[in-house]
């Protein structure tokens, strides 16, 4: 019997780490397609590809909500 991968015996030591597609982000922002790639072309959102799929960590959209927050705020 195999024993389950580090990370599923101690979820606490590693958040996970969830990945969204170009077209979750556009529905999450309602934003173009255009939008989105300009933001990560600027990197003001950042993001991995893997192979020819570019993916945006979950973490990452809600930091760049955040300071979007915080720049309109000040």
């Amino acid at each position: 019997m195999t024993s389950p991968p580090p990370a599923v015996l101690h979820p606490e030591t590693e958040p996970a780490l969830d990945l969204l597609t170009v077209p979750q982000v556009m529905a999450r922002l309602q934003l173009g397609r255009s939008a989105v790639y300009a933001l990560l072309r600027n990197r003001q959102l950042a993001s991995i590809t893997l192979r020819r799929a570019r993916r945006i960590p979950t973490h990452a959209l809600t930091d760049f909500i955040h300071a979007r927050l915080e720049q309109e705020a000040a």
